[in-house]
Protein backbone atom coordinates (compact mmCIF):
# COMPACT_ATOMS: atom_id res chain seq x y z
CA UNK A 1 0.00 0.00 0.00
CA UNK A 2 2.64 2.34 0.71
CA UNK A 3 4.82 1.82 -1.70
CA UNK A 4 1.93 2.04 -4.33
CA UNK A 5 1.06 5.74 -2.79
CA UNK A 6 4.58 7.25 -2.04
CA UNK A 7 7.25 4.89 -4.38
CA UNK A 8 10.30 4.88 -2.18
CA UNK A 9 10.87 0.89 -1.75
CA UNK A 10 13.21 1.27 0.89
CA UNK A 11 12.01 4.30 3.28
CA UNK A 12 8.63 2.22 2.88
CA UNK A 13 9.95 -0.78 4.22
CA UNK A 14 11.90 0.86 7.10
CA UNK A 15 8.21 2.81 7.76
CA UNK A 16 6.34 -0.48 7.83
CA UNK A 17 8.81 -2.10 10.49
CA UNK A 18 8.48 0.95 12.80
CA UNK A 19 4.59 0.85 12.44
CA UNK A 20 5.30 -3.09 13.76
CA UNK A 21 7.35 -2.14 16.05
CA UNK A 22 5.55 0.08 17.70
CA UNK A 23 1.86 -1.97 17.07
CA UNK A 24 4.16 -4.54 19.60
CA UNK A 25 4.19 -2.12 22.25
CA UNK A 26 0.99 -0.78 21.93
CA UNK A 27 -1.86 -4.19 20.99
CA UNK A 28 -1.14 -5.85 23.69
CA UNK A 29 -2.94 -3.36 26.19
CA UNK A 30 -5.31 -1.94 23.89
CA UNK A 31 -6.56 -3.56 20.52
CA UNK A 32 -7.24 -0.89 17.75
CA UNK A 33 -10.40 -0.79 15.96
CA UNK A 34 -8.96 -1.91 12.89
CA UNK A 35 -5.62 -2.95 13.12
CA UNK A 36 -5.23 -2.70 9.28
CA UNK A 37 -6.02 0.65 9.04
CA UNK A 38 -3.79 1.49 12.56
CA UNK A 39 -0.88 0.36 10.39
CA UNK A 40 -1.00 2.36 7.38
CA UNK A 41 -1.59 5.21 9.36
CA UNK A 42 1.18 4.97 11.63
CA UNK A 43 3.25 3.92 8.81
CA UNK A 44 2.07 6.82 6.47
CA UNK A 45 3.14 9.18 9.81
CA UNK A 46 6.85 7.50 9.72
CA UNK A 47 7.19 8.29 6.01
CA UNK A 48 6.46 11.74 6.49
CA UNK A 49 8.53 12.28 9.56
CA UNK A 50 11.34 10.96 7.59
CA UNK A 51 10.82 13.04 4.57
CA UNK A 52 10.66 16.05 7.12
CA UNK A 53 13.42 15.05 9.51
CA UNK A 54 15.39 14.84 5.70
CA UNK A 55 14.26 17.98 3.67
CA UNK A 56 16.80 20.56 4.21
CA UNK A 57 16.04 21.67 1.10
CA UNK A 58 12.41 22.87 -0.38
CA UNK A 59 11.90 20.18 -2.71
CA UNK A 60 11.60 18.16 -0.32
CA UNK A 61 9.08 20.01 1.57
CA UNK A 62 7.01 20.38 -1.02
CA UNK A 63 7.02 16.65 -1.67
CA UNK A 64 5.83 15.76 2.17
CA UNK A 65 2.96 18.30 1.53
CA UNK A 66 2.21 17.12 -1.60
CA UNK A 67 1.30 12.97 -0.12
CA UNK A 68 -1.88 14.17 0.86
CA UNK A 69 -1.56 12.02 3.89
CA UNK A 70 -5.13 10.61 5.45
CA UNK A 71 -4.47 9.98 9.12
CA UNK A 72 -7.90 8.04 9.16
CA UNK A 73 -8.87 4.43 10.04
CA UNK A 74 -10.26 4.63 5.74
CA UNK A 75 -7.32 5.08 4.56
CA UNK A 76 -6.20 1.59 4.27
CA UNK A 77 -7.22 0.32 1.22
CA UNK A 78 -9.87 -3.27 0.66
CA UNK A 79 -7.45 -4.65 -2.04
CA UNK A 80 -4.47 -7.17 -1.64
CA UNK A 81 -1.66 -5.97 -3.12
CA UNK A 82 0.73 -8.83 -2.35
CA UNK A 83 0.76 -9.91 -5.86
CA UNK A 84 1.27 -6.79 -7.90
CA UNK A 85 4.35 -6.25 -4.56
CA UNK A 86 5.80 -10.05 -5.77
CA UNK A 87 5.82 -8.33 -9.66
CA UNK A 88 7.67 -5.42 -8.70
CA UNK A 89 9.91 -6.91 -7.18
CA UNK A 90 10.40 -9.41 -9.87
CA UNK A 91 11.45 -6.45 -12.45
CA UNK A 92 13.28 -8.02 -14.70
CA UNK A 93 16.25 -5.16 -14.12
CA UNK A 94 17.16 -7.73 -11.64
CA UNK A 95 18.94 -11.24 -11.93
CA UNK A 96 16.96 -13.96 -11.11
CA UNK A 97 18.95 -14.77 -7.73
CA UNK A 98 18.17 -10.76 -7.19
CA UNK A 99 14.54 -11.18 -7.78
CA UNK A 100 14.06 -14.08 -5.50
CA UNK A 101 16.21 -12.56 -2.12
CA UNK A 102 14.29 -9.41 -2.75
CA UNK A 103 10.64 -11.16 -2.90
CA UNK A 104 11.20 -13.54 -0.38
CA UNK A 105 12.52 -10.56 2.43
CA UNK A 106 9.70 -7.70 1.29
CA UNK A 107 6.83 -10.09 0.29
CA UNK A 108 7.27 -13.61 2.26
CA UNK A 109 9.00 -11.65 4.99
CA UNK A 110 11.41 -14.05 5.72
CA UNK A 111 14.71 -13.22 7.62
CA UNK A 112 18.33 -12.64 5.34
CA UNK A 113 19.80 -16.02 7.29
CA UNK A 114 16.44 -17.53 6.43
CA UNK A 115 17.00 -16.77 2.44
CA UNK A 116 21.06 -17.74 3.26
CA UNK A 117 20.01 -20.84 4.15
CA UNK A 118 17.65 -21.58 1.11
CA UNK A 119 20.19 -20.71 -1.59
CA UNK A 120 23.28 -22.18 0.72
CA UNK A 121 25.19 -18.57 0.92
CA UNK A 122 26.98 -16.73 4.08
CA UNK A 123 24.27 -14.45 5.64
CA UNK A 124 26.85 -11.59 4.63
CA UNK A 125 26.31 -12.30 0.99
CA UNK A 126 22.64 -12.28 0.86
CA UNK A 127 22.75 -8.90 2.73
CA UNK A 128 24.11 -7.37 -0.13
CA UNK A 129 22.82 -9.05 -2.70
CA UNK A 130 19.40 -7.91 -1.05
CA UNK A 131 20.69 -4.09 -0.68
CA UNK A 132 21.75 -4.21 -4.06
CA UNK A 133 18.49 -5.90 -5.51
CA UNK A 134 16.25 -2.89 -3.45
CA UNK A 135 18.97 -0.04 -5.06
CA UNK A 136 18.19 -1.50 -8.93
CA UNK A 137 14.72 -1.35 -8.02
CA UNK A 138 14.46 2.40 -7.88
CA UNK A 139 16.58 3.01 -10.44
CA UNK A 140 15.14 1.34 -12.82
CA UNK A 141 12.45 3.25 -11.97
CA UNK A 142 9.91 1.05 -11.52
CA UNK A 143 6.29 2.05 -10.59
CA UNK A 144 3.84 -0.07 -8.44
CA UNK A 145 1.55 -1.31 -10.87
CA UNK A 146 1.04 -5.04 -11.94
CA UNK A 147 2.91 -5.47 -15.21
CA UNK A 148 1.25 -6.19 -19.02
CA UNK A 149 0.74 -9.54 -19.49
CA UNK A 150 3.90 -9.92 -21.39
CA UNK A 151 6.11 -9.26 -18.93
CA UNK A 152 4.25 -11.18 -16.30
CA UNK A 153 4.64 -13.89 -17.97
CA UNK A 154 8.53 -13.19 -18.07
CA UNK A 155 8.24 -12.56 -14.29
CA UNK A 156 6.15 -15.72 -13.39
CA UNK A 157 8.93 -18.17 -13.04
CA UNK A 158 10.63 -16.01 -10.25
CA UNK A 159 6.97 -15.26 -9.32
CA UNK A 160 6.71 -19.54 -8.35
CA UNK A 161 10.40 -20.26 -7.19
CA UNK A 162 9.20 -17.42 -4.55
CA UNK A 163 6.32 -18.93 -3.58
CA UNK A 164 7.75 -22.66 -3.70
CA UNK A 165 10.30 -21.44 -1.21
CA UNK A 166 8.18 -19.55 1.02
CA UNK A 167 6.33 -23.02 1.53
CA UNK A 168 9.25 -25.02 2.17
CA UNK A 169 10.32 -22.31 4.78
CA UNK A 170 7.15 -23.03 6.34
CA UNK A 171 7.03 -26.36 5.85
CA UNK A 172 10.59 -27.28 7.72
CA UNK A 173 11.92 -24.20 9.08
CA UNK A 174 15.37 -23.77 8.92
CA UNK A 175 15.89 -22.36 12.37
CA UNK A 176 14.31 -21.92 15.48
CA UNK A 177 11.72 -23.69 18.09
CA UNK A 178 9.27 -25.26 15.78
CA UNK A 179 9.40 -27.18 12.87
CA UNK A 180 6.94 -25.88 10.89
CA UNK A 181 5.92 -22.18 10.37
CA UNK A 182 2.29 -22.63 9.92
CA UNK A 183 1.60 -18.88 9.07
CA UNK A 184 4.18 -19.34 5.72
CA UNK A 185 3.14 -22.24 4.48
CA UNK A 186 -0.78 -20.94 4.33
CA UNK A 187 0.22 -17.37 3.18
CA UNK A 188 2.25 -19.28 0.20
CA UNK A 189 -0.96 -21.31 -0.38
CA UNK A 190 -3.50 -18.43 -0.51
CA UNK A 191 -1.07 -16.18 -2.70
CA UNK A 192 -0.93 -19.11 -4.84
CA UNK A 193 -4.54 -19.10 -5.24
CA UNK A 194 -4.86 -15.63 -6.29
CA UNK A 195 -1.81 -16.34 -8.89
CA UNK A 196 -3.93 -19.09 -10.23
CA UNK A 197 -6.95 -17.14 -9.82
CA UNK A 198 -4.95 -14.23 -11.62
CA UNK A 199 -3.53 -16.77 -14.53
CA UNK A 200 -5.55 -19.79 -14.70
CA UNK A 201 -4.11 -20.80 -17.87
CA UNK A 202 -0.88 -21.36 -16.33
CA UNK A 203 -0.32 -25.15 -15.55
CA UNK A 204 2.90 -24.91 -13.86
CA UNK A 205 0.91 -22.28 -11.06
CA UNK A 206 -1.81 -25.07 -10.77
CA UNK A 207 0.83 -27.73 -10.33
CA UNK A 208 2.27 -25.50 -7.63
CA UNK A 209 -0.81 -25.38 -5.87
CA UNK A 210 -1.61 -28.80 -6.23
CA UNK A 211 1.76 -29.60 -4.35
CA UNK A 212 1.36 -26.96 -1.71
CA UNK A 213 -1.91 -28.74 -1.08
CA UNK A 214 -1.03 -32.28 -0.67
CA UNK A 215 2.60 -31.89 0.93
CA UNK A 216 0.38 -29.36 3.71
CA UNK A 217 -2.08 -32.10 4.07
CA UNK A 218 0.47 -33.81 6.35
CA UNK A 219 0.50 -31.06 8.53
CA UNK A 220 -0.94 -32.21 11.66
CA UNK A 221 0.96 -35.91 11.32
CA UNK A 222 4.64 -34.68 10.57
CA UNK A 223 5.27 -33.64 14.53
CA UNK A 224 4.13 -35.76 18.32
CA UNK A 225 2.67 -33.37 20.99
CA UNK A 226 6.03 -32.15 22.01
CA UNK A 227 7.45 -30.87 18.50
CA UNK A 228 9.47 -34.01 17.73
CA UNK A 229 9.43 -34.71 13.90
CA UNK A 230 8.09 -37.72 12.89
CA UNK A 231 9.47 -39.43 9.46
CA UNK A 232 6.81 -40.07 6.88
CA UNK A 233 6.97 -43.80 7.33
CA UNK A 234 5.72 -43.27 10.72
CA UNK A 235 3.33 -41.07 10.55
CA UNK A 236 -0.56 -41.53 11.45
CA UNK A 237 -2.10 -41.48 8.03
CA UNK A 238 -5.94 -41.16 9.70
CA UNK A 239 -4.30 -37.41 10.75
CA UNK A 240 -3.49 -36.63 7.27
CA UNK A 241 -6.09 -33.63 5.88
CA UNK A 242 -7.84 -35.67 3.07
CA UNK A 243 -9.85 -33.08 1.99
CA UNK A 244 -6.53 -31.08 1.26
CA UNK A 245 -5.38 -34.42 -0.59
CA UNK A 246 -8.46 -34.39 -2.73
CA UNK A 247 -8.41 -30.61 -3.80
CA UNK A 248 -4.55 -31.28 -4.55
CA UNK A 249 -5.52 -34.32 -6.61
CA UNK A 250 -7.93 -32.69 -8.63
CA UNK A 251 -5.79 -29.80 -9.23
CA UNK A 252 -3.42 -32.16 -10.39
CA UNK A 253 -5.35 -33.76 -12.58
CA UNK A 254 -6.89 -30.91 -14.39
CA UNK A 255 -3.69 -30.04 -15.64
CA UNK A 256 -1.51 -32.79 -16.17
CA UNK A 257 -1.93 -33.67 -19.92
CA UNK A 258 -1.95 -30.91 -21.19
CA UNK A 259 1.14 -29.93 -22.04
CA UNK A 260 4.70 -30.73 -20.80
CA UNK A 261 4.75 -31.55 -17.62
CA UNK A 262 6.93 -29.26 -15.32
CA UNK A 263 9.19 -29.58 -12.46
CA UNK A 264 6.10 -28.19 -10.10
CA UNK A 265 3.57 -30.66 -11.66
CA UNK A 266 5.97 -33.49 -11.57
CA UNK A 267 6.53 -33.03 -7.97
CA UNK A 268 2.80 -32.98 -7.06
CA UNK A 269 2.68 -35.78 -8.83
CA UNK A 270 5.39 -37.31 -6.34
CA UNK A 271 3.48 -35.60 -3.51
CA UNK A 272 -0.33 -37.34 -4.88
CA UNK A 273 1.68 -41.34 -5.14
CA UNK A 274 2.49 -40.73 -1.25
CA UNK A 275 -1.05 -39.10 -0.35
CA UNK A 276 -2.72 -42.30 -2.18
CA UNK A 277 -1.05 -45.14 -0.54
CA UNK A 278 -3.11 -46.33 2.68
CA UNK A 279 0.45 -47.33 4.06
CA UNK A 280 3.95 -46.57 3.99
CA UNK A 281 4.29 -50.01 3.02
CA UNK A 282 1.74 -49.51 0.29
CA UNK A 283 3.70 -46.51 -1.55
CA UNK A 284 4.67 -47.13 -4.99
CA UNK A 285 8.19 -46.51 -4.71
CA UNK A 286 9.30 -47.32 -8.68
CA UNK A 287 6.37 -44.76 -9.68
CA UNK A 288 8.57 -42.08 -7.52
CA UNK A 289 11.83 -43.43 -8.93
CA UNK A 290 10.20 -42.57 -12.35
CA UNK A 291 9.29 -39.57 -11.35
CA UNK A 292 12.29 -38.19 -9.96
CA UNK A 293 13.70 -40.02 -13.06
CA UNK A 294 11.70 -37.39 -15.11
CA UNK A 295 11.96 -34.48 -12.45
CA UNK A 296 16.06 -34.65 -12.67
CA UNK A 297 16.02 -34.36 -16.43
CA UNK A 298 13.52 -31.78 -16.23
CA UNK A 299 14.97 -29.54 -13.79
CA UNK A 300 18.67 -31.10 -12.26
CA UNK A 301 19.74 -29.82 -9.17
CA UNK A 302 21.64 -31.48 -5.80
CA UNK A 303 18.23 -31.73 -3.68
CA UNK A 304 16.73 -33.52 -6.58
CA UNK A 305 19.14 -36.07 -6.70
CA UNK A 306 19.47 -36.20 -2.85
CA UNK A 307 15.38 -37.16 -3.24
CA UNK A 308 15.92 -39.89 -5.90
CA UNK A 309 18.34 -41.23 -4.03
CA UNK A 310 16.24 -42.12 -1.38
CA UNK A 311 13.67 -43.57 -4.02
CA UNK A 312 16.58 -45.98 -5.53
CA UNK A 313 17.31 -46.79 -2.09
CA UNK A 314 13.83 -47.69 -1.82
CA UNK A 315 13.93 -49.83 -4.99
CA UNK A 316 17.13 -50.91 -5.79
CA UNK A 317 18.51 -51.67 -2.04
CA UNK A 318 20.73 -48.58 0.19
CA UNK A 319 23.86 -49.29 -1.67
CA UNK A 320 22.94 -47.89 -5.05
CA UNK A 321 20.88 -45.18 -2.83
CA UNK A 322 24.52 -44.34 -0.93
CA UNK A 323 26.24 -44.55 -4.14
CA UNK A 324 24.28 -41.47 -5.90
CA UNK A 325 24.99 -39.48 -2.43
CA UNK A 326 28.72 -39.44 -3.98
CA UNK A 327 29.81 -35.91 -5.54
CA UNK A 328 27.14 -33.95 -3.58
CA UNK A 329 29.09 -32.89 -1.07
CA UNK A 330 31.03 -30.35 -3.16
CA UNK A 331 27.26 -28.85 -3.12
CA UNK A 332 25.38 -29.79 0.04
CA UNK A 333 28.11 -29.61 2.37
CA UNK A 334 26.53 -27.12 4.55
CA UNK A 335 23.25 -28.46 4.82
CA UNK A 336 22.20 -31.01 7.10
CA UNK A 337 20.10 -32.66 4.58
CA UNK A 338 23.14 -34.87 2.66
CA UNK A 339 24.12 -36.18 6.10
CA UNK A 340 20.52 -36.91 7.24
CA UNK A 341 19.73 -38.96 4.03
CA UNK A 342 23.65 -40.86 4.18
CA UNK A 343 22.62 -41.59 7.83
CA UNK A 344 19.07 -43.01 7.03
CA UNK A 345 20.41 -45.30 4.43
CA UNK A 346 23.05 -46.23 6.26
CA UNK A 347 21.09 -47.58 8.66
CA UNK A 348 18.84 -49.13 6.41
CA UNK A 349 22.49 -50.92 4.81
CA UNK A 350 22.84 -52.12 8.31
CA UNK A 351 26.22 -50.01 9.19
CA UNK A 352 24.77 -48.84 12.90
CA UNK A 353 28.48 -47.26 13.37
CA UNK A 354 28.74 -45.22 10.26
CA UNK A 355 24.57 -43.98 10.22
CA UNK A 356 25.43 -42.69 13.87
CA UNK A 357 28.46 -40.12 12.56
CA UNK A 358 26.23 -39.33 9.67
CA UNK A 359 23.27 -38.74 12.18
CA UNK A 360 25.96 -36.53 14.45
CA UNK A 361 27.50 -34.65 11.68
CA UNK A 362 23.96 -33.69 10.27
CA UNK A 363 22.54 -32.63 14.56
CA UNK A 364 25.74 -30.04 14.33
CA UNK A 365 24.70 -28.48 11.27
CA UNK A 366 20.88 -27.72 11.58
CA UNK A 367 19.98 -24.61 12.75
CA UNK A 368 16.11 -26.53 13.69
CA UNK A 369 16.09 -27.24 17.22
CA UNK A 370 13.50 -29.78 16.81
CA UNK A 371 15.38 -31.71 13.90
CA UNK A 372 18.75 -31.42 16.16
CA UNK A 373 16.79 -33.24 18.67
CA UNK A 374 15.39 -36.19 16.21
CA UNK A 375 18.96 -36.56 14.63
CA UNK A 376 20.62 -36.91 18.80
CA UNK A 377 17.22 -38.87 19.06
CA UNK A 378 18.40 -41.11 16.30
CA UNK A 379 22.09 -41.03 17.35
CA UNK A 380 21.38 -42.13 20.64
CA UNK A 381 19.07 -45.18 19.19
CA UNK A 382 22.11 -46.63 17.35
CA UNK A 383 24.23 -46.89 20.41
CA UNK A 384 27.97 -46.48 20.73
CA UNK A 385 28.82 -49.54 19.26
CA UNK A 386 31.26 -50.29 16.34
CA UNK A 387 28.88 -53.06 14.87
Amino acid sequence: MLVRKHGQFDACEDAVQEALLEASLQWPSELPRDPKAWLMAVANRRLVDFYRSESARRSREERVAAMDVDLSYSSAPATDDTLTLMFLCCHPALTAPSQLALTLRAVGGLTTAEIASAFLVPEATMGQRISRAKQGIQKAGATFTMPPPSEQKARLGVVLHVLYLIFNEGYAASSGASLQREDLTTEAIRLTRLLVAAAQSELEATGLLALMLLTDSRRAARTLPDGTPVPLAEQDRSLWNHQQIEEGIALLSSVLGRGRAGPYQLQAAIAAVHAEAATDAATDWSQILALYTVLEAVAPSPVVTLNRAVAVAMVDGPAAGLELLDGLDSVLGRSHRLDAVRGHLLEMAGSPAEARAAYLSAAKKTASLQERRYLLGKVAGLGTGGA
